[in-house]
C-alpha cells in the first residue's frame, strides 16, 4: 500500500519527481515575490489573492531569500496562510521562524513564554521579523504530503538552507 497515496516508488521520487518539483521551485525562485507583499494582513483575503494572481491557498514549499540567497525553506498545506503568520504574527507558535531569529540575535534560557513577555527579545524578535519582511519568497505547489514532506528536506539540503532549517524532532 502507498504512504500517503504517493503511488511513486523512492526510485521515481528521487530521479524524477523531486527533482522536477526543484526545477518548478527554481523558477518560481527567478521571479520570487516581495514578502512585504504579504505585510499587514491576518488572514488570506480575496484582496491577498488578487495581488497574488491566486485563486486560492494551496498545499506546497516556499523559500525565503535574502539577496539572491535562500534563507529558508518551509512547507504547509496552506502556503500563503504560513507565511502571512511568519510575517505578521507576534507569537512563537505561529512566527516560529522568527522566534529563531531572535533567538540568534538575542540568546536567552527562558522559556518561550517568558521570552515573548521580555522587552528586549520582543525588540529582537520584531527585528528578526523586520527582515524576512525585506526578503522575497518563492513557492512550488505540491498536493501530496509524502512528496511534500521528502521535498522540504531535498531542497533545504540542495539549497543550504542550515542556518534556518532544522528537522529535529521534539
Amino acid at each position: 500500500m502507498a504512504i500517503d497515496n504517493c503511488h511513486y516508488s523512492f526510485k521515481q521520487l528521487a530521479e524524477s519527481v523531486l527533482p522536477k518539483h526543484y526545477k518548478e521551485l527554481e523558477l518560481a525562485m527567478l521571479s520570487a515575490t516581495k514578502a512585504e507583499i504579504l505585510v499587514g494582513h491576518k488572514s488570506v483575503t480575496k484582496k491577498l489573492l488578487q495581488a497574488l494572481d491566486r485563486r486560492g491557498d494551496f498545499p506546497g514549499c516556499y523559500v525565503f531569500i535574502h539577496r539572491e540567497k535562500p534563507e529558508y525553506v518551509g512547507i504547509s498545506r496552506s502556503v500563503l496562510k504560513r507565511l502571512v503568520q511568519h510575517l505578521n504574527y507576534d507569537s512563537h507558535y505561529s512566527a516560529s521562524l522568527v522566534y529563531r531569529m531572535a533567538t540568534e540575535d538575542y540568546p536567552h534560557e527562558m522559556k518561550r513564554e517568558q521570552a515573548m513577555r521580555d522587552e528586549q527579545f520582543k525588540a529582537a524578535f520584531l527585528s528578526a521579523q523586520d527582515r524576512l519582511r525585506k526578503m522575497t519568497v518563492a513557492w512550488v505547489e505540491i498536493q501530496n504530503d509524502l512528496e511534500l514532506y521528502l521535498f522540504e528536506v531535498f531542497t533545504a539540503m540542495r539549497l543550504n538552507t542550515e542556518t534556518w532549517n532544522t528537522f529535529r524532532t521534539h
